[in-house]
């Protein structure tokens, strides 16, 4: 229930659970060290579980079943290969 309300903070569009397939290239490039946040910060640890905007550009990470939906801390898609 709560993704039929949660929203992006940033487009308003609504926010999807990453499917297997976007996990693993997010993860992949995580562990190639290529990824970074909006803030400009490096992405360290691989996600278990995310959220990805309607129009798949955005990710947010789950953490322990919480939706961490800050701007600054969210990755963008562009940098993923075949995300």
């Amino acid at each position: 229930k709560l993704l039929d309300i949660l929203r992006c903070p940033v487009t308003k569009q609504q926010v999807f659970l990453l499917t297997e397939q976007q996990l693993t290239a997010i993860n992949q490039a995580i562990a190639s060290s290529n990824v970074v946040h909006v803030n400009g910060s490096i992405v360290n640890n691989p996600l278990e579980e995310g959220l990805v905007t309607e129009n798949k550009n955005r990710v947010y990470r789950i953490e322990q079943d919480i939706p961490v939906m800050l701007e600054d801390e969210s990755i963008l898609t562009d940098q993923v290969e075949e995300f």
